[in-house]
């Protein structure tokens, strides 16, 4: 039951990660073309919905294709990736304060929490509490290290060391990209505005708007967008890289329907259909953004919650249940591992009912949100498979390597 419940709640995340982030680049790939042709005040072209959603799959289709190649353009693709992001942040983070004009003070950017946000929401301890959303949303994704162990070196190591070196790396250099990014906000009414040329898309304004002062030209925020495109792109391709390793591992201990057509392997041993599996449930995923902006914002939510259930779930198991009977790999914690874990597993269970509180008030159907209504989609349809079917057949995970 305990991997039945983990291992939906971790795909289902997993298409829902791969959503929001090729969907977010799809909506800035529309700002910048609209800034490119004059933005909103100066009769730039503002792409229709239906045009961002074409975009869209064109980018997932793109990322299908790069995830049906050789494992080794695979790890080309992620070291690439690895490299834009530090190289990519380095230079921003010297270039956003020098070039701006105008800059926030520390106490703005330490201490400033924005109680006029037209949100209806005025508590700072709520907005603060909210806000935690986002930044656990940028931490989801190291799991990747543990899809790929199957196709990594010394794996019962390397896979551990990623995924701590993940963690700490996206902490230190986010922070700093972060605060980058918030020195040069000055206004934050005009940069959430729909009348600004970026049509209120913050960061794009914020970017455009200080190379406009300095060189009257805002092509150089272009081309800062640019380089956050990229990254966006290539962290895409590691989302469909792991939605393809963790529904292939999934498939093949039987848990998804039609497994059999899901964990089948090429002669480059790559998953090619749960490969563009994985690209059709994104894409259908992303129709929601036709009818319901707001529900379609839910996939973030959906995203980090999700995928944090599933790692909290195994963690929650090892400190109860198998705190005695674990089986430690070369690689842990040592006697901080079961601390490490009931903290996890708390952090987890108030950030569950944390994102599921109302993000405006009053609460209407534009407003509402839809998280726990998936979530608990998600528990509901997991829980009454196993009660109902899975549990007459499903053993668990296949161990296919030696135990220590």
């Amino acid at each position: 039951l305990a991997s039945w419940v983990t291992g939906w709640f971790n795909i289902v995340g997993q298409w829902a990660t791969a959503t929001s982030v090729d969907f977010s680049l799809a909506q800035l790939i529309q700002v910048i073309i609209l800034l490119a042709t004059g933005g909103t005040n100066g009769g730039g072209y503002v792409a229709s919905k239906y045009v961002v959603l074409a975009i869209y799959g064109f980018i997932l289709i793109l990322h299908g294709l790069i995830n049906s190649l050789p494992i080794h353009w695979l790890s080309w693709f992620g070291q690439l990736g690895a490299f834009w992001n530090a190289a990519g942040v380095f230079v921003l983070v010297i270039l956003i304060p020098s070039v701006a004009k105008e800059r926030s003070s520390a106490d703005f950017i330490f201490t400033h929490l924005n109680t006029d946000n037209g949100m209806g929401i005025h508590n700072k301890a709520y907005i603060l509490g909210v806000g935690l959303l986002m930044s656990n949303y940028c931490m989801i994704g190291y799991d990747t290290s543990a899809h790929m162990t199957e196709e990594t070196k010394n794996a019962d190591r390397s896979g551990p060391i990623g995924i701590v070196t993940s963690v700490v790396l996206s902490n230190i250099f986010g922070w700093i990209y972060l605060v980058t990014l918030t020195s040069v906000v000055t206004d934050i009414p005009y940069l959430l505005s729909a009348d600004n040329d970026a049509g209120g898309y913050a960061i794009a304004q914020a970017l455009y708007t200080i190379f406009n002062q300095r060189y009257g030209s805002g092509v150089g925020g272009l081309v800062c967008l640019g380089v956050i495109a990229v990254a966006m792109f290539l962290c895409g391709v590691a989302c469909i890289t792991s939605n393809s390793r963790m529904g292939y591992a999934f498939s093949r201990d039987g848990a998804m329907p039609y497994s059999h057509l899901w964990h089948r392997v090429n002669k480059h041993e790559v998953p090619l259909n749960i490969v563009w599996l994985s690209v059709l449930v994104a894409f259908a995923m992303a129709l929601t953004s036709l009818g319901s902006q707001v529900a379609f914002q839910a996939m973030v939510s959906i995203a980090t919650l999700g995928l944090y259930i599933s790692y909290a779930l195994p963690i929650f198991f090892r400190v109860t249940t198998a705190r005695k009977s674990f089986v430690r790999g070369p690689f842990h914690l040592g006697r901080y591992g079961v601390i490490i874990g009931w903290a996890a597993v708390l952090w987890v269970a108030f950030i569950t009912v944390l994102f599921s509180l109302p993000v405006a008030y009053p609460v209407g159907k534009d407003v509402f949100n839809y998280t726990p209504v998936a979530v608990g989609g998600v528990l509901l349809l997991s829980v009454g498979s196993w009660v109902f079917h899975a549990r007459f057949w499903f053993k668990g995970p296949i161990v296919n390597v030696d135990t220590y």
